[in-house]
């Protein structure tokens, strides 16, 4: 009793000590950490997700100081059976259950996930939204008002880390996860802890989400589940085939167990759109200004205007006659020169299309030994691959770099172009292959012990190896239309979700007349590597113990891209000349033409070619090639506590954890002319408080309170020290900075909920964060002689767009590299949840709801930090009901409009890309013959059933910068059990 008692006053005494470092605690530990014994903790939430405890439950009475002491939780299973309504009131316990702030969403049973995809399944928590690709798929997910790198993606409580690339067009070289590789059948339970705790991974200032695989105890005894669904895609039309099957066994006197799984699937991947790869100004002469000397355009304009009428230009313009200012002002009647310096037009504006493939499987294995209520061991495997093949369909107005002559032209009040009619008029064709492969292997043994007089110790151990890998080929073939044939456009941008584009000439003519513009060959590879291992300490019971442990997380990185452009343009071009092209060229789907990839391919020595692509610095989906690796030792102490308080409960927990990081940092660099590797190493280390205390005001209302210090490492791509071309023009280049410094966050929530019985409860939490060494683009425009890269360096595109604009000496490069904003980001929100079932009304009806405010604001000089991809507010809304068998389930999900990037986008210092306001609406329903045996499940779901498309505009709202329709998608299916 005299041990009981001394372990609840030092845990009493530790957690409101460490509630004075919250927030102050600034030292930095620059000095070397020790490397033999550190590993990676787990928190008392995510000890939960492994299956370490019982099934959450209700919590009723607390006990007080001078109670008996509540005994050791004993080993347990995680036994989610049942309904929809009964994952939520699992979630529901979870959260009462809970010190810190956390929202979980629970698998219905094994292989029963409430949602196809992780992401999607996770975009119905407060403060959680997702980003989509352009098929409406979530691929990755942003809390509480941060980007995706900002939050830390663990599975089984270990850091997961996967080599792919994200959505089209996207990048991932920080620290996002896709979470599309990872098929929801064979998770449990996925937890977003928002608040923090000194035993939880370091790494995710906006939260840490913890994915949870099945395990053979979670559902005792011998089981077999099939899942088997026919997916119809409204824009491909065709019907794909998705299926699962997991089979679990224990042995009678539950010591042993074993659980394999299965899943594959195949989907369409057809979008239909708009693109405009940014917009441009023009880029006027002192002529056509009318001045002296210099230019009246604003700095970053691309769009060059001829100075003569060249012939063949069209629109009945007269070749040679000088185009000067009064030229322009005669021809586009009732504008300035200032508003047609200033006119936006697409820098490429093109219809496109996609058409293709994805097809996903992976396999698992988990294992379980316990010999006795007091040792568990565990053996977790998971292996999943993905393969996208799919051609993407561009036909391309060229502004960038063009020499469209405006005639009619007219601009609204912030000079976008409304309407006109473009002469000397370019197009071309960019057809591009993408051949994508991503595999992800991960295994992670452990186990609890329990040891002690009274078994009052705990031990948690784990370690973890991860390895993924990733091929992205996407070859590109790009045809032209000849100059001087006298080819217009005729441009209306007056409504609508994009502008209207059309020709003089039939674009869908392979006999037009068309030209080689270029191809290129340009494969990426990706690898990464995670492996640690992590040991807690626990003494005393699950509610007042003091804990302490160490953690080594081992995490590289490796991107290399290759090109053979060069090479396979002169193969290809010597193959097939251009008066062969129209054999190799066919009318296409979507009113102009395609190119028929395979035998080009073949007639031009392509699969050589691409064998032997040599090493470059830049990707074609703009990632950098680069070798990271971070080594991170981690240490915490931590203590929990419950309390009597004026007759009610009082739950504490605080702690401190301290994590040294030693980064390495290395990448190919153009230094004149020839690609040397450059390589550059960093430490730091950082104590980082945390405090939460959860107060039972009333027997159904808890008032919470949470203060933390956390930190997110930096972009560790934006650090490579190498400056890259990120546009076919050579106009915009970046470098990294090899001196970023991580962000720290100084963190306060105050809510609380009031549990209203089963799952229902109404919950309110507000939060803010403080943040420091926020990056954002700094941008400068530099003229390219100045870069450092010798100019025959470049690619005859690249040499051709720098002369139109001057040649080097006078062609300007806009430069972008990360820096830390001088000033402080305050980010402050609030999150409203709402869960009722409404049996009053008709027995099986309920419905959830949620809805999330967030408002930022720079605080002190210099370059404003901002943080951008997060709508302002968001709701989400379910209306279920399920009797009799039978469940319906209607969600709708909707994201205000918000900010995608940051300033100086195409070196205009006011563009900004922005997302528009979106909503989805989802269909989920079944039916169970529970008479039959395997007790079959029919079920039926409708994703994005209104068909809500994704755009994106460029800082006006008429300035479309992307448009696709995903349309909708109806899977019918089948799901039992042995």
């Amino acid at each position: 009793m005299q041990i009981q008692c001394a372990r609840k006053v030092l845990a009493h005494a530790l957690s409101l000590a460490l509630l004075g470092m919250v927030g102050t605690a600034q030292a930095e530990d620059q000095a070397q950490a020790q490397t033999s014994t550190q590993a990676q903790s787990s928190s008392p939430t995510q000890a939960n997700t492994q299956g370490n405890t019982t099934t959450p439950a209700a919590s009723g009475t607390a006990q007080g100081p001078s109670d008996q002491p509540a005994p050791v939780k004993q080993l347990g299973a995680v036994n989610v059976s049942g309904s929809f309504r009964s994952s939520l009131q699992f979630s529901t316990d979870a959260k009462r259950d809970s010190t810190n702030v956390i929202d979980t969403v629970f698998a219905e049973d094994i292989g029963k996930f409430p949602a196809t995809n992780i992401a999607e399944a996770l975009a119905r928590v407060p403060g959680v939204q997702i980003s989509r690709d352009v098929t409406g798929e979530g691929v990755n997910i942003q809390v509480r008002g941060l980007g995706t790198d900002f939050t830390k993606i663990l599975l089984n409580g270990n850091q997961a880390a996967i080599a792919s690339s994200g959505t089209l067009d996207s990048q991932n070289q920080n620290r996002e996860v896709d979470l599309n590789l990872l098929p929801t059948e064979f998770f449990t339970q996925l937890t977003v802890n928002k608040t923090a705790e000194a035993s939880q991974t370091e790494g995710g200032i906006a939260g840490v989400v913890d994915m949870r695989t099945a395990r053979p105890f979670d559902n005792p005894g011998t089981h077999l589940t099939y899942s088997a669904q026919a997916s119809y895609s409204s824009l491909g039309g065709d019907t794909k085939p998705r299926g699962a099957l997991i089979g679990s066994w224990t042995n009678a006197d539950n010591t042993f167990g074993a659980l394999i799984g299965l899943t594959g699937s195949r989907s369409d991947y057809d979008v239909k759109g708009f693109e405009s790869v940014g917009w441009t100004t023009p880029h006027l002469s002192a002529a056509q200004c009318g001045i002296a000397s210099g230019s009246c355009s604003p700095a970053g304009g691309s769009w060059v205007i001829p100075s003569t009428v060249p012939a063949g230009a069209g629109a009945g313009l007269v070749a040679g006659t000088p185009i000067n200012n009064a030229w322009l002002l005669a021809n586009n009647p009732g504008l300035s020169t200032g508003q047609i310096a200033n006119a936006l037009i697409p820098r490429l504006g093109r219809p496109m299309y996609i058409d293709g493939t994805n097809d996903h499987q992976a396999g698992m294995m988990s294992f379980e030994f316990r010999p006795s209520t007091e040792a568990h061991f565990y053996l977790d495997t998971l292996f999943s691959k993905k393969e996208q093949d799919f051609n993407r369909y561009d036909m391309n107005l060229v502004g960038r770099s063009g020499q469209m002559i405006p005639t009619n032209m007219q601009v609204d009040s912030n000079n976008v172009v409304t309407q006109a009619t473009f002469a000397n008029a370019q197009y071309f064709l960019e057809q591009r292959q993408y051949d994508e492969h991503v595999k992800f292997f991960n295994i992670n043994p452990g186990g609890t012990l329990l040891f002690g007089t009274n078994d009052e110790f705990k031990l948690d151990f784990q370690g973890y190896v991860q390895r993924s890998w990733y091929l992205n080929e996407q070859p590109s073939i790009l045809v032209q239309t000849p100059m001087g044939q006298g080819t217009t456009a005729n441009y209306s941008n007056t409504g609508g979700n994009f502008p209207s584009i059309t020709s003089n000439v039939d674009l869908n003519n392979p006999n037009l007349g068309w030209q080689w513009y270029r191809v290129n060959l340009q494969k990426e590879r990706r690898v990464t590597d995670n492996r640690g291992f992590s040991q807690d300490l626990q003494w005393g019971d699950d509610s007042n113990n003091i804990k302490g442990g160490i953690a080594f997380d081992d995490i590289s990185r490796q991107i290399n891209a290759y090109d053979n452009s060069a090479a396979w343009q002169k193969s290809i071009e010597s193959a097939v000349p251009a008066s062969s092209l129209p054999q190799y060229l066919s009318a296409g789907p979507n009113g102009f033409i395609t190119a028929n990839f395979a035998a080009l391919q073949a007639i031009s020595n392509y699969d050589y070619l691409n064998a032997t692509a040599p090493l470059t610095t830049s990707a074609a989906t703009g990632a950098n090639s680069s070798d990271i690796s971070e080594r991170t030792w981690a240490w915490f102490i931590e203590g929990n506590g419950k309390y009597d308080l004026w007759g009610n409960d009082l739950r504490v927990n605080g702690g401190v954890r301290h994590a040294y990081t030693n980064q390495n940092i290395s990448g190919p660099s153009s230094i004149n002319g020839q690609l040397q590797n450059i390589s550059l190493s960093n430490n730091y280390g950082y104590y980082l408080p945390s405090f939460n205390l959860a107060y039972n005001a009333a027997e159904d209302i808890i008032v919470r309170l949470a203060a933390s210090r956390s930190m997110t490492r930096p972009d560790p791509s934006a650090m490579v020290p190498s400056t890259n071309f990120s546009d076919p023009a050579a106009e915009i280049a970046s470098q990294g900075n090899p001196n970023l410094k991580p962000y720290l966050s100084t963190n306060l929530d105050f809510g609380g909920e009031w549990y209203t019985g089963g799952e229902g409860y109404v919950g309110l939490d507000l939060f803010g964060k403080r943040i420091t060494g926020f990056t954002v683009n700094g941008t400068n425009l530099i003229p390219f002689n100045q870069l450092g890269i010798p100019f025959a360096t470049l690619n005859a595109t690249q040499q051709a767009a720098i002369n139109l604009r001057g040649g080097p000496s006078a062609a300007e490069v806009e430069v972008t590299q990360q820096v830390n904003a001088d000033g402080t980001l305050f980010i402050k929100g609030a999150e409203a949840n709402w869960v009722q079932p409404l049996d009053f009304i008709t027995k099986g009806l309920g419905v959830t709801a949620n809805w999330t405010v967030v408002s930022q604001k720079n605080i002190g000089s210099g370059v404003p930090a901002q943080a951008i991809g997060i709508s302002p507010h968001t709701y989400n809304v379910t209306t279920y009901w399920e009797n009799y068998g039978a469940m319906v389930r209607l969600s709708y999900v909707w994201n205000a409009a918000q900010i995608s990037s940051s300033a100086n986008q195409n070196g205009l210092p006011y563009g900004q890309i922005r997302t528009d306001a979106r909503g989805q609406l989802d269909l989920s329903a079944s039916y169970q013959f529970a008479q039959w045996k395997s007790k079959p499940t029919i079920t039926l779901n409708a994703i994005n059933m209104t068909k809500a498309a994704l755009r994106t505009t460029f800082t006006y709202d008429n300035a479309a910068y992307t448009y696709y329709t995903p349309g909708y998608t109806i899977m019918l299916g089948i799901r039992g059990t042995f």
